[in-house]
């Protein structure tokens, strides 16, 4: 794919409001772009269009909630038929011991894992298609993670999550250069990030607008796959050894 130019162009980035959708929120706005967020917490919301006058609008919804998906798949065709970007950012990990007693709140935050990060995900991309690729390029953007290669013992569905979202993005992106070629899927593979999420998972994570600069700068350059911070060694580490990148992630 040639470069993507973003200035002017109207991108929707989901879980806007915090972490790294909100850096990456602010990186779009320095490039010029128009940008709709859509996010749990208005107050979120409002802060960020704050910080961005003119350049936002945001929408409040719960995406790990069918009916709040649709309703934002609707209102954007509705009202933003100039779509060019598809940010598929929000996310939500649950640590879990799922031998312990616990159980239905176990299956409560795995379904809640799984609405939220694969099927708002799928659901918003198809949903979404149409729009853009009306336009002349368009781009989707599917945030994974490194543990969808090798899976951490602790977050088992999460990490189940991501690997569903690097294969997804991959058989979107095939069909796409078959019959829509100006669509561009770039999937993110990404490291560990200081946010509100991971806390608690380690102190060696990643600046979040580090992270968010290397997904705007995949997308400008027209990438299939970011491989974002420590994510790079990870990828020749299992290319050549895979169980060693599995016993490596473990933890």
């Amino acid at each position: 794919m040639p470069t993507f130019n973003l200035k002017d162009k109207t991108v929707l980035v989901t879980g806007g409001g915090r972490g790294i959708g909100r850096e990456i929120v602010r990186q779009l706005a320095g490039l010029g772009a128009q940008i709709i967020i859509v996010g749990r917490n208005q107050k979120d919301l409002d802060q960020v269009a704050l910080d961005h006058p003119n350049q936002i609008t945001g929408i409040q919804a719960d995406l790990s909630k069918h009916a709040e998906v649709d309703r934002i798949i609707a209102e954007i065709g509705k009202d933003h038929p100039d779509l060019s970007v598809l940010i598929n950012n929000a996310g939500i990990q649950f640590g879990a011991d799922l031998l312990s007693d616990n159980v239905k709140r176990h299956i409560k935050g795995a379904r809640t894992e799984i609405a939220l990060n694969v099927d708002a995900v799928i659901s918003l991309s198809i949903g979404l298609l149409p729009v853009l690729k009306a336009q002349s390029r368009a781009v989707v953007v599917n945030i994974s993670s490194g543990l969808a290669i090798g899976p951490k013992e602790n977050a088992p569905v999460y990490c189940a999550t991501k690997a569903a979202i690097r294969s997804f993005s991959i058989g979107l992106r095939y069909q796409c250069q078959t019959s829509a070629p100006h669509v561009q899927v770039t999937e993110a593979i990404m490291d560990l990030v200081n946010t509100d999420m991971t806390k608690g998972y380690g102190d060696d994570g990643m600046p979040p607008q580090d992270a968010a600069t290397a997904v705007v700068n995949g997308v400008q350059a027209g990438k299939s796959e970011v491989w974002v911070g420590r994510t790079k060694f990870l990828r020749i580490i299992n290319l050549i050894c895979p169980p060693l990148a599995r016993k490596i992630l473990r933890t």
